[in-house]
This record gives C-alpha cells, sequence and structure tokens, in this order.
C-alpha cells in the first residue's frame, strides 16, 4: 500500500467517528442512513456493521446519544460529540496549515 493510501483509508474509515458526527450535526439519522450518506458525500464506502460500532462506540462514551422512533433508533450528536468534533476540525487545520508551507 502506498503512502498516500494509507493516509486516505487512516482518515476515512480509520476516523469513521468524524464524518458521522459531521453527519449528525446536520440532522438527527438513523443507522443504516450513515453507510449511504457517507458514500454519496464523502466519496467513501465503509463496511457494513462498520458505522453501527462505532455509533455504539460514541453513544457509550456521549459524543451521540439516541431514541428510539417508530421501531427505529435514530442517533443525534451531543454538546460533548460538537466539542470533539470542533477539536477534530482544529487538529486537521493545524496539519493543513503546516504541511501546505
Amino acid at each position: 500500500m502506498l503512502p498516500t493510501e494509507r493516509l486516505q483509508k487512516l482518515n476515512t474509515t480509520g476516523n469513521l467517528w468524524i464524518y458521522i458526527l459531521l453527519l449528525l450535526r446536520e440532522r438527527e439519522l438513523y443507522g443504516w442512513e450513515i453507510q449511504s450518506l457517507i458514500k454519496r458525500r464523502f466519496n467513501f464506502r465503509p463496511g457494513l456493521i462498520t458505522p453501527y460500532r462505532v455509533l455504539y462506540r460514541l453513544e457509550k462514551d456521549g459524543f451521540v446519544k439516541s431514541k428510539m422512533e417508530e421501531r427505529r433508533r435514530v442517533y443525534q450528536i451531543t454538546e460533548k460529540g460538537e466539542i470533539e468534533l470542533n477539536k477534530a476540525k482544529n487538529f486537521y487545520r493545524r496539519i493543513l496549515k503546516e504541511i501546505s508551507r
């Protein structure tokens, strides 16, 4: 695997939580919606169950919360999730600033 391919993998599927929080910042989502939205918007496809595993962890850690609506679980970002997403954005800004010199 080329270094740029590894970089792309680590910054997409390796950090899926960022993409999930970005989508949840816009609106509440069902778990099954997330995979297709990631493909459409960010142009990569996570594994079939990977988004659910990430959502479970995000909820356990307090970055998202869920509720049942019509027999389906709906997820939304929490304030803690917003803060973590902003930290990630600031991290990437610093990195881009350094490599853009």
